[in-house]
Protein backbone atom coordinates (compact mmCIF):
# COMPACT_ATOMS: atom_id res chain seq x y z
CA UNK A 1 0.00 0.00 0.00
CA UNK A 2 2.90 2.22 0.05
CA UNK A 3 1.57 5.19 -1.52
CA UNK A 4 -1.85 4.50 -0.35
CA UNK A 5 -1.16 4.07 2.76
CA UNK A 6 -1.90 8.40 3.15
CA UNK A 7 -4.50 9.75 1.37
CA UNK A 8 -3.87 11.91 -1.38
CA UNK A 9 -4.46 15.20 0.75
CA UNK A 10 -2.20 14.08 3.49
CA UNK A 11 1.04 13.43 0.88
CA UNK A 12 0.47 17.10 -0.72
CA UNK A 13 0.86 18.18 3.14
CA UNK A 14 3.50 16.16 3.73
CA UNK A 15 5.32 16.34 0.50
CA UNK A 16 4.08 18.64 -2.59
CA UNK A 17 5.45 16.16 -5.22
CA UNK A 18 4.95 16.66 -8.46
CA UNK A 19 2.96 13.44 -9.23
CA UNK A 20 0.26 13.82 -6.53
CA UNK A 21 0.34 17.64 -7.51
CA UNK A 22 -0.89 16.78 -11.11
CA UNK A 23 -3.45 14.61 -9.49
CA UNK A 24 -5.03 16.96 -7.52
CA UNK A 25 -4.72 19.14 -10.49
CA UNK A 26 -6.15 17.00 -12.64
CA UNK A 27 -9.10 15.88 -10.26
CA UNK A 28 -9.87 19.83 -9.64
CA UNK A 29 -9.48 22.03 -12.42
CA UNK A 30 -12.63 20.62 -14.39
CA UNK A 31 -14.83 21.00 -11.55
CA UNK A 32 -13.54 24.42 -11.02
CA UNK A 33 -14.19 25.53 -14.85
CA UNK A 34 -17.08 24.36 -14.59
CA UNK A 35 -18.40 26.91 -11.52
CA UNK A 36 -16.52 29.60 -13.11
CA UNK A 37 -18.75 29.09 -16.52
CA UNK A 38 -21.89 29.62 -13.72
CA UNK A 39 -20.55 32.61 -13.00
CA UNK A 40 -20.09 34.39 -16.23
CA UNK A 41 -16.54 33.78 -16.83
CA UNK A 42 -15.11 33.39 -20.28
CA UNK A 43 -13.25 30.86 -22.01
CA UNK A 44 -10.50 33.16 -22.52
CA UNK A 45 -9.99 33.96 -19.14
CA UNK A 46 -11.40 30.82 -17.53
CA UNK A 47 -7.78 28.63 -17.81
CA UNK A 48 -5.91 31.62 -15.53
CA UNK A 49 -8.54 31.58 -13.01
CA UNK A 50 -8.56 28.20 -12.28
CA UNK A 51 -4.32 28.39 -12.13
CA UNK A 52 -4.93 31.45 -9.84
CA UNK A 53 -7.39 29.14 -7.15
CA UNK A 54 -4.89 25.93 -7.96
CA UNK A 55 -1.71 28.29 -6.95
CA UNK A 56 -4.00 29.46 -3.94
CA UNK A 57 -4.50 25.91 -2.77
CA UNK A 58 -0.30 24.74 -3.34
CA UNK A 59 0.42 28.48 -1.50
CA UNK A 60 -1.70 27.60 1.73
CA UNK A 61 -2.71 23.59 1.67
CA UNK A 62 -0.06 23.55 4.73
CA UNK A 63 -2.05 25.85 6.81
CA UNK A 64 -5.15 23.91 5.54
CA UNK A 65 -6.40 22.32 8.94
CA UNK A 66 -9.50 19.49 8.66
CA UNK A 67 -9.82 19.01 12.32
CA UNK A 68 -12.04 15.85 11.14
CA UNK A 69 -14.90 18.05 9.90
CA UNK A 70 -16.86 16.18 6.85
CA UNK A 71 -16.55 18.76 3.84
CA UNK A 72 -13.90 20.73 5.67
CA UNK A 73 -11.57 20.43 2.34
CA UNK A 74 -14.68 21.38 0.24
CA UNK A 75 -15.32 24.33 2.31
CA UNK A 76 -11.84 25.99 2.33
CA UNK A 77 -11.49 25.24 -1.50
CA UNK A 78 -14.71 26.72 -2.26
CA UNK A 79 -14.08 29.88 -0.37
CA UNK A 80 -10.75 30.75 -2.13
CA UNK A 81 -12.96 30.11 -5.63
CA UNK A 82 -15.74 32.83 -4.36
CA UNK A 83 -12.70 35.15 -3.26
CA UNK A 84 -11.05 34.73 -6.89
CA UNK A 85 -14.39 35.34 -8.35
CA UNK A 86 -14.66 38.28 -6.54
CA UNK A 87 -11.18 39.85 -7.33
CA UNK A 88 -11.97 38.71 -11.04
CA UNK A 89 -14.70 41.12 -11.24
CA UNK A 90 -13.74 43.35 -8.70
CA UNK A 91 -10.65 44.58 -10.54
CA UNK A 92 -11.21 44.47 -14.12
CA UNK A 93 -14.65 45.99 -14.38
CA UNK A 94 -16.45 42.58 -15.75
CA UNK A 95 -19.55 43.15 -15.43
CA UNK A 96 -19.85 45.98 -17.88
CA UNK A 97 -19.36 43.23 -20.05
CA UNK A 98 -22.03 40.72 -19.35
CA UNK A 99 -24.98 43.72 -19.57
CA UNK A 100 -24.79 46.36 -17.16
CA UNK A 101 -25.68 45.57 -13.42
CA UNK A 102 -24.82 42.24 -12.42
CA UNK A 103 -25.93 40.22 -9.98
CA UNK A 104 -22.59 38.36 -9.80
CA UNK A 105 -21.61 39.20 -5.81
CA UNK A 106 -25.39 37.98 -4.38
CA UNK A 107 -24.48 35.12 -6.32
CA UNK A 108 -21.08 34.80 -5.07
CA UNK A 109 -22.87 35.52 -1.88
CA UNK A 110 -25.07 32.80 -1.75
CA UNK A 111 -22.40 30.55 -2.65
CA UNK A 112 -20.27 31.75 0.41
CA UNK A 113 -23.07 30.97 2.62
CA UNK A 114 -23.11 27.27 3.94
CA UNK A 115 -26.51 26.88 4.61
CA UNK A 116 -28.32 28.24 0.80
CA UNK A 117 -28.70 26.21 -2.06
CA UNK A 118 -26.22 27.18 -3.97
CA UNK A 119 -23.95 25.84 -1.22
CA UNK A 120 -25.91 22.40 -1.49
CA UNK A 121 -25.26 22.47 -4.97
CA UNK A 122 -21.74 22.87 -4.88
CA UNK A 123 -21.29 20.24 -2.14
CA UNK A 124 -23.03 17.51 -3.86
CA UNK A 125 -21.23 18.30 -7.17
CA UNK A 126 -18.11 18.53 -5.69
CA UNK A 127 -18.15 14.75 -3.81
CA UNK A 128 -19.91 13.66 -6.45
CA UNK A 129 -17.22 14.69 -9.12
CA UNK A 130 -14.54 14.19 -7.16
CA UNK A 131 -15.37 10.61 -6.54
CA UNK A 132 -16.11 9.82 -10.24
CA UNK A 133 -12.52 11.08 -11.47
CA UNK A 134 -10.90 9.54 -8.32
CA UNK A 135 -12.33 6.01 -9.49
CA UNK A 136 -11.00 6.33 -12.92
CA UNK A 137 -7.56 7.32 -11.03
CA UNK A 138 -7.52 4.03 -8.96
CA UNK A 139 -9.05 1.83 -12.03
CA UNK A 140 -5.68 1.25 -13.58
CA UNK A 141 -3.97 -0.20 -10.63
CA UNK A 142 -6.43 -3.69 -10.51
CA UNK A 143 -6.68 -6.65 -12.75
CA UNK A 144 -9.61 -6.37 -15.32
CA UNK A 145 -11.80 -9.27 -13.72
CA UNK A 146 -11.02 -7.45 -10.02
CA UNK A 147 -12.00 -4.05 -11.18
CA UNK A 148 -15.48 -5.13 -12.71
CA UNK A 149 -16.22 -7.43 -9.93
CA UNK A 150 -15.99 -4.64 -7.68
CA UNK A 151 -17.82 -2.20 -10.02
CA UNK A 152 -20.78 -4.59 -10.59
CA UNK A 153 -21.32 -5.31 -6.57
CA UNK A 154 -20.89 -2.12 -4.99
CA UNK A 155 -21.50 0.40 -7.88
CA UNK A 156 -24.33 -1.51 -9.88
CA UNK A 157 -25.99 -3.17 -6.78
CA UNK A 158 -25.53 -6.49 -8.37
CA UNK A 159 -25.66 -9.69 -6.33
CA UNK A 160 -22.04 -11.24 -5.55
CA UNK A 161 -22.95 -14.24 -6.18
CA UNK A 162 -23.92 -13.77 -9.73
CA UNK A 163 -21.10 -11.52 -10.16
CA UNK A 164 -18.97 -14.53 -9.18
CA UNK A 165 -21.00 -17.22 -11.76
CA UNK A 166 -20.48 -14.52 -15.09
CA UNK A 167 -16.91 -13.95 -14.15
CA UNK A 168 -16.19 -17.64 -13.57
CA UNK A 169 -14.67 -16.72 -10.62
CA UNK A 170 -14.90 -17.38 -6.93
CA UNK A 171 -17.74 -15.87 -4.16
CA UNK A 172 -14.65 -15.00 -2.21
CA UNK A 173 -12.80 -13.55 -5.08
CA UNK A 174 -15.49 -11.11 -5.58
CA UNK A 175 -16.19 -10.01 -1.82
CA UNK A 176 -12.02 -9.83 -1.82
CA UNK A 177 -12.13 -7.45 -4.94
CA UNK A 178 -14.98 -5.00 -3.66
CA UNK A 179 -12.67 -4.66 -0.18
CA UNK A 180 -9.22 -4.12 -1.88
CA UNK A 181 -10.74 -1.19 -4.18
CA UNK A 182 -13.20 0.02 -1.52
CA UNK A 183 -9.63 0.32 0.35
CA UNK A 184 -7.80 2.14 -1.68
CA UNK A 185 -10.73 5.00 -2.56
CA UNK A 186 -11.20 5.28 0.78
CA UNK A 187 -7.35 5.94 1.15
CA UNK A 188 -7.18 8.18 -1.87
CA UNK A 189 -10.56 10.43 -0.84
CA UNK A 190 -9.94 11.00 2.91
CA UNK A 191 -10.20 14.29 3.64
CA UNK A 192 -11.52 15.06 0.27
CA UNK A 193 -15.37 13.80 0.14
CA UNK A 194 -17.58 13.43 3.00
CA UNK A 195 -18.50 9.74 3.66
CA UNK A 196 -22.03 9.96 3.33
CA UNK A 197 -21.57 11.03 -0.37
CA UNK A 198 -23.48 8.95 -3.07
CA UNK A 199 -20.43 6.99 -3.84
CA UNK A 200 -19.86 5.70 -0.85
CA UNK A 201 -20.97 2.38 -0.31
CA UNK A 202 -20.07 0.01 2.45
CA UNK A 203 -18.42 -3.42 2.59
Amino acid sequence: MNDTSLSLLNRLRQSPESQSWTRLVELYAPLIRAWLRKYDVQESDAEDLVQEVMLAVSKDLAKFEHKGQPGAFRAWLKGILVNRLRNFWRTRDRRREVGGDSDIDQRLAQLENPSSELSRLWNEEHDQYVLRQLLQLVKPHFAPNTWTAFYRVALAGEKPRDVAAELEISLNAVVTAKSRVLSRLRHEAEGLVDSSCGFAVED
